[in-house]
């Protein structure tokens, strides 16, 4: 089932993100909901907060940049399979010279912004069944790590942006809160005057 994407400004996108058990209720289906919502929006990641529950859980698939021609065969070829569900995670490093990438975010559509992150991350987290794992990632499956897992401490990459940026995008992403603005799958919106 297609979950609706919550907008910039719900309070669940600030708000940083509760481990889960095991026991968490629906779960398997909660992963299956967030998978079909991610690929009908065209989305690389997906976190818990944006379907507005304050969890930390987030999936990556990083399929849809294989084809992408400014990466090399072997960068294509990682792309291509890089799929994940990360459950209670932690980062425990960021490493190297930090680069920038234009970045966007469903919840905050039509804004796209050239963010800087470190090149390396490791991280420790859970699978779908639980066990755990600690593994080093590098370059753009590394970004998108680290965008998914902002979101589950309640920090969207306009949060990283200049204050000139931010300023510039101000308005933007009001309209956007208020639901004045365009976007190919279901949102909800903290502030669109609610109609009877």
């Amino acid at each position: 089932m297609i979950l609706p994407i919550v907008a910039y400004g719900s309070p669940v996108l600030k708000k940083k993100a509760k481990d889960i058990t095991p026991e968490y209720p629906n779960l398997s289906e909660l992963l299956e909901n967030m998978y079909e919502t991610m690929y009908g929006a065209h989305g690389v990641g997906l976190a818990a907060p944006q379907v507005g529950l304050p969890i930390r859980i987030f999936l990556v698939d990083t399929t849809p940049f294989a084809d992408d021609e400014s990466f090399t065969p072997e960068e294509q070829k990682q792309l291509s399979s890089f799929k994940k569900t990360f459950i209670n995670a932690e980062i425990l490093k960021e490493e190297g010279e930090e680069w920038a990438f234009s970045e966007g975010c469903l919840s905050i559509p039509g804004i796209n912004e050239d963010v800087f992150r470190k090149p390396t991350v490791t991280i420790k987290y859970q699978d779908e069944n639980f066990k755990e794992h600690t593994e080093t990632y590098e370059g753009l499956i590394a970004r998108v790590i680290q965008h998914e897992y902002d979101h589950i401490d309640g920090i969207l990459f306009t949060d990283k942006l200049s204050s000139l940026k931010k300023r510039l995008i101000k308005g933007k992403l009001a309209n956007i809160s208020k639901g004045k603005c365009s976007a190919d799958y279901r949102m909800r919106f903290p502030a669109a005057s609610k109609k009877r």
